[in-house]
């Protein structure tokens, strides 16, 4: 009977508490508020004692005066484990310092300020020009592949060893995409160049017998004409009223410089990765100016892997606020774009293996906390390889000469589509030259022509083809072990499209070299343009493939190892 009681007792109490919270405009659901919990606890720990007494004697519960009812009480809240919460006006934990940002922070001030004091008005950038070169200026026209004009141009070139009197001992050495024409150093530039340790007496290009000769491709920043040079029709910056590149439009800029020296056949062409490129374009645009051909490791079409890692280079650039649609000349460039997109480009130069020997997981500095700025080490070399690259290459540059990369294709199609297309626009020039001769960039009905547009529906999602087509890319024999063995076999030869279009090389002895760690232009892809150049009948095709034993260095391999690539070279022009 006395615990029924007791158990009345509390529930009458904690009504009355509720009550009282619902006319403060409170809630009604269970709280830990610490002062009703008290005088809970005040109340039935009163209840024995008071239990069983006559009516009389009973201790008596005073009802709240008015002023006691509508006085402010304190909020409930939900406590954790019955505690109730702790404010002591101090966050929980200190917020993350981010220096990487404020470095970037401080970066775009000081160009701004920059920007702000240059009498010329020449803005913060550099000049990008890393040394004396030789230019030739051509006045003559240049058509490009997808409609574009250039009424004039300059072609930036360096060279090394002597030409013979033939002129028959020249060797044309293309770059890559952000290499200038400083190959080699000179007595003008006495700086290291980016294949040093290739060039000279007794190494691969053995300036003992060749003259070597070296261009900065038109498009790119380091002397020859491109985005930020000036258009001569109105004394502006090209910016992005610069016409879009191929990389066949490349080579026929620098066979007007060979045209100026002299040159009529090379002795070879030479290149790697977009050199490469451009090595095997130069003998399909003029394969009876071109003796031999050295591709190292590089592609005769553009694959969508390598495409999809440049584009997203690209956006990096163009969500930078800085770009302002390539007109940023004379203010801050787009600096941190660049910057990440070079530490993008960076983890495709290199290889997995490397990097696991080079960095492992160790941290810079393993005696401080966690960071979300560069922490590991292979963080701080990705931010390094940008910070040196971010102020140093034309942002512009780098968005046409990469489009130019993802364009290319040998194949013969696209050869009959660009010539269908240059032959229309060569049709129209005397007339659009008549009526007005700025006229040159824009098509017949005064459209722009070089402008790339958005497909008119978004991506879909495409059925897998039951058998391989023309454009099946070669794969490696891993990739089809789970096919019938005849599928297999249609896997590993290169498409016809292919084939055909590289007939033009059937007769020239060619280098093809590729680097099994390379993971931008996979091995396979060197395979497949030696199995093509073979399918043409030409039996004059070396291909050579470093193991991952041989080079763990990736796609940067050809720039680091001197034996492998350099021998082979060496080898190969006897």
């Amino acid at each position: 009977m006395r615990s029924r009681r007791v158990a009345s007792t509390l529930r009458h109490a904690q009504a009355a508490v509720s009550d009282a919270a619902s006319r403060c405009g409170h809630s009604t659901r269970p709280v830990c508020n610490i002062a009703a919990a008290a005088s809970i606890w005040q109340f039935t720990a009163a209840a024995p004692a008071t239990m069983g007494l006559p009516a009389n004697t009973q201790a008596t519960h005073r009802r709240p005066s008015a002023r006691q009812e509508l006085a402010p009480r304190p909020s409930p809240r939900r406590c954790l484990h019955g505690q109730p919460p702790r404010r002591s006006g101090a966050p929980s934990n200190p917020a993350i310092k981010f220096p990487c940002l404020d470095a970037l922070d401080t970066r775009s001030a000081t160009l701004e300020q920059q920007a702000s004091t240059r009498s010329d008005k020449s803005g913060p950038e550099p000049s990008y020009t890393v040394g004396e070169t030789q230019v030739y200026h051509c006045k003559e026209p240049l058509l490009l592949d997808h409609g574009g004009h250039l009424h004039e141009f300059d072609i930036a070139y360096e060279t090394w060893g002597q030409m013979n009197s033939t002129r028959s001992n020249v060797i044309l050495l293309h770059t890559g995409l952000s290499a200038s024409s400083h190959a080699h150093s000179t007595p003008e530039n006495p700086q290291p160049g980016w294949w040093e340790k290739f060039i000279g007496p007794g190494l691969a290009l053995d300036t003992n017998k060749y003259f070597v000769i070296c261009t900065n491709v038109i498009g790119g920043c380091y002397g020859s004409t491109g985005p930020s040079s000036i258009d001569p029709l109105d004394g502006q910056r090209y910016a992005t009223r610069f016409p879009i590149l191929t990389i066949q439009d490349m080579v026929r800029a620098q066979f007007r410089l060979l045209d100026h020296l002299g040159v009529d056949t090379l002795h070879a062409s030479v290149g790697s990765s977009m050199g490469g490129m451009q090595s095997l374009a130069a003998g399909v645009e003029f394969p009876s100016r071109v003796g031999r051909i050295v591709s190292i490791s590089a592609c005769a079409r553009s694959h969508p892997y390598s495409i999809a890692m440049r584009y997203v280079q690209r956006r990096a650039i163009l969500n930078d606020p800085n770009w302002n649609r390539g007109f940023y000349y004379g203010r801050v460039p787009p600096h941190v774009g660049m910057k990440l997109a070079r530490e993008i480009a960076t983890v495709t130069y290199r290889s997995g293996p490397e990097w696991e020997q080079r960095f492992g997981r160790r941290r810079a500095d393993p005696s401080k906390p966690p960071a979300l700025c560069p922490d590991f080490l292979v963080e701080t070399y990705l931010d390094h390889a940008g910070e040196k690259f971010c102020l140093t290459y034309d942002p512009n540059s780098l968005l046409y000469v990469s489009k130019a990369m993802d364009l290319f294709d040998l194949g013969r199609a696209n050869q009959l589509a660009t010539a269908a297309r240059r032959a229309d626009r060569l049709s129209s020039l005397p007339r659009a030259a008549e009526s007005d001769p700025s006229s040159s960039s824009a098509g017949v009905d005064g459209a722009p022509t070089c402008s790339l547009t958005l497909p008119d529906k978004p991506y879909e999602e495409q059925p897998q083809p039951q058998h391989p087509s023309s454009d099946t890319p070669m794969l490696s024999s891993l990739s089809g072990e789970t096919l019938p063995h005849q599928q297999q076999q249609q896997l590993l030869l290169p498409p016809a499209d292919l084939v055909e279009g590289l007939a033009p090389l059937r007769h020239h002895p060619i280098l093809v070299l590729g680097v099994a760690s390379d993971i931008l232009f996979p091995a396979w892809q060197q395979r497949e343009v030696a199995e093509a150049l073979r399918r043409t009948g030409n039996e004059r095709v070396e291909h050579h493939e470093l193991s991952e034993v041989q080079s763990l260095f990736g796609h940067d391999t050809f720039l680091l190892d001197v034996q492998g690539v350099g021998g082979a070279v060496k080898e190969f022009l006897g």
